[in-house]
């Protein structure tokens, strides 16, 4: 971690147009993650959540449910405060933008602004999207419809107050450049850079009342209300109180906002040219995650595959649905949602290798010393490979959690959990207790497995906090956790052990409609030769794909889970090349692939078409490019 001890952590404010989704979710769990990893390093830390609740959106919603704006905020909202509570999120406030504590500070900056000469009364015409709730300019519109709403524009032509935005365009530039990871991922960074190649707009900044009502009035002007996007911003600064106020001053210097990359450009450029313009520092960094998709498809309330995250902890649990989403995006990347992989994940990851684990190490130690931890042994000559391996885990986590990438530390824990797992089976400690001879022996690995639990019991708790939760419980272990307890050989003598058994129990597949399905590997097919003809072969589309991320596929020696770009899309291909290759080793290659296979659940995770690779004499190579071409590119 960063020598900072002091954490503010924000996710966006939810607009109380619709009920919390799996998107909603994740952004609020990785956040909890986040915050829970730093109060656990010790860190004085404040997590702030949300609804943001004015607009053109809520005022129709509510109209066409037949009640008053506020009434409708009041219960989306409060949907959400019961969906974060049920979902285990520790954050320390909840602000709503409807609340006079948000209203008051608004309209001091605003105020701030117009007697600086920042805002401006001014007429504009242009195509208005209601769905969005803004302007689109001529190139960003196509076909004449709102890229994201996929309906038609409404002309609008008024006269209406304008930030004075465009001002600010160089010095955001600059900024953006003189701090690499100010927007990150880097392909964020990248596409704002781009975006703003072009010249920057001023933005207009309210909406008059005699076509809109519910909002907050400008404070010099109340013949109309503050734009949506330049009221809901500003609750990261008035959840603290504002300018001046001590909890400001405290948290507001430390500040990071996570967010997904559908309100990338408002955080981006409007906030930080906002800031800037007020005179307030600008926050640390901007955290953006990808789309998830539902089986390949976007989630659509027509289609009907939206997923609600309370339909799936209340089948599996908070722990396992946690687990899945961290563990299965790759942060900045989009990742696909199915309940086959769901339900593949939970028995391979969570039932078998932790819950296997902690199951049998407890049983161990109540029936072989009566659930007593022995005396630790001595190491010189009993062997470090265990501890050793905590550390890798450690310091893997530590520099995953700096960077947002959940899925990388969730990673590294489970090297361990395969670590102390294949110790166990080298071990025996069941051949041991057999051997009197080898009651010493027996003692010391008893302990490591002791002190193996306890660790994870410390390092699981920021992601899965109720099972870490039983594990520590298990050995004896109360009170809150530090990450500093997770530091080898701090677990005493004596130490009462009791069974945990069940911590994931493994899930019938067939009876959860998870079905999975059996397929060889795309890249261990090689050596089958049939005849084709042109037409069989010409059926096949073949595609260079830039592999983007590559991570083993768990109890599995042969495979890779594959995240691959092809231009337009993004993929999970499973190949069976981790003999022959590392996954680092393969981020950044461009490889060819077969792109119109039907998709295959291989070992739990669905794979979308197969890499090409050639094997000879026991040496395998994928097919590469001799020269450059762009992802997507057809192989002819």
């Amino acid at each position: 971690m960063s020598d900072a001890t002091t954490f503010y952590l924000t996710t966006p404010i939810y607009y109380v147009n619709a009920t919390p989704h799996l998107g909603h979710a994740y952004t609020t769990i990785v956040a909890d993650a986040m915050v829970r990893y730093r109060r656990l390093a010790g860190d004085n830390v404040w997590f702030l959540t949300g609804t943001d609740e004015h607009g053109d959106n809520i005022a129709r919603a509510a109209a066409s449910a037949g009640v008053s704006p506020q009434a409708y905020a009041d219960r989306i909202s409060g949907v959400f405060r019961e969906a974060w509570k049920g979902l285990g999120i520790t954050n320390d406030d909840f602000i709503r933008t409807t609340e006079p504590r948000h209203t008051t500070v608004v309209q001091a900056i605003l105020q701030k602004l117009r007697d600086a000469g920042e805002i401006y009364l001014g007429t504009y015409g242009g195509h208005y999207c209601f769905g969005c709730e803004r302007f689109y300019t001529e190139k960003e519109i196509v076909g004449g419809k709102c890229p994201d709403h996929q309906t038609p524009f409404t002309w609008i032509e008024e006269e209406n107050y304008f930030f004075k935005m465009s001002k600010y365009q160089g010095w955001l530039i600059e900024h953006i450049e003189r701090q690499p990871d100010f927007i990150r991922p880097e392909r964020y960074r990248n596409e704002i850079l781009g975006f703003l190649r072009e010249p920057l707009q001023d933005l207009s900044i309210s909406r008059p009342r005699t076509r809109l009502e519910w909002g907050i009035p400008l404070p010099f002007d109340d013949t109309y209300v503050t734009y949506v996007w330049f009221d809901a911003l500003i609750n990261y600064v008035s959840a603290l109180g504002g300018p001046g106020d001590p909890r400001f001053e405290t948290y507001w210097p430390h500040v990071q906002h996570l967010i997904a990359k559908d309100i990338l450009k408002p955080h981006a450029v409007y906030w930080p040219c906002m800031l800037k313009a007020a005179g307030l520092p600008i926050y640390r960094h901007l955290d953006v995650h990808a789309y998830w998709t539902v089986d390949g498809r976007k989630m659509s309330k027509s289609i009907g595959n939206v997923v609600e995250p309370s339909a799936f902890t209340g089948k599996y649990g908070n722990d396992a649905f946690r687990y899945f989403v961290m563990r299965e995006m790759v942060f900045g990347l989009d990742a696909d949602f199915s309940e086959k992989a769901f339900v593949g994940r939970l028995n391979a990851d969570l039932a078998n290798d932790l819950g296997n684990l902690v199951s049998r190490a407890t049983t161990l130690i109540v029936n072989f010393v009566g659930g007593l931890v022995p005396a630790p042994p001595s190491f010189a000559a009993f062997g470090t490979d265990v501890p050793d391996a905590l550390e890798k885990a450690r310091g893997e986590v530590a520099a995953a959690m700096e960077e947002f990438a959940f899925q990388r530390a969730l990673a590294a824990l489970w090297e361990f959990v395969g670590a102390v797992n294949r110790y166990v089976d080298t071990s025996q400690p069941w051949a041991l207790a057999k051997d009197s001879t080898q009651r010493a022996m027996l003692d010391g690995v008893l302990y490591t497995l002791a002190e193996a639990l306890r660790c994870l019991g410390v390092l699981l708790a920021p992601f899965l906090p109720d099972a870490a939760a039983k594990i520590r419980a298990a050995l004896g272990q109360t009170g809150e956790p530090k990450l500093a307890d997770a530091e080898w050989g701090r677990l005493a003598a004596g130490t009462r052990v009791q069974k945990l058994s069940g911590l994931f129990p493994r899930i019938d597949e067939r009876a959860s409609g998870a079905t999975r399905t059996s397929s060889t590997p795309p890249a261990v097919q090689a050596g089958r030769a049939a005849p084709v003809t042109i037409a069989e072969f010409g059926r096949l589309d073949l595609r260079v794909a830039e592999i983007l991320a590559a991570e083993p596929v768990p109890k599995s020696r042969k495979l890779l889970k594959l995240t691959v770009s092809l231009g337009a899309e993004q993929r999970t291909l499973v190949a069976g090349i981790a003999e022959h290759y590392a996954p680092a080793d393969l981020v950044g290659k461009k490889v060819v692939v077969v792109a119109n296979l039907e998709p295959a659940t291989i070992m739990g995770v669905e794979s979308n078409g197969m890499v090409l690779a050639g094997t000879a004499e026991g040496t395998l190579a994928v097919l590469t490019l001799d020269r450059d071409l762009p992802p997507g590119s057809k192989v002819r």
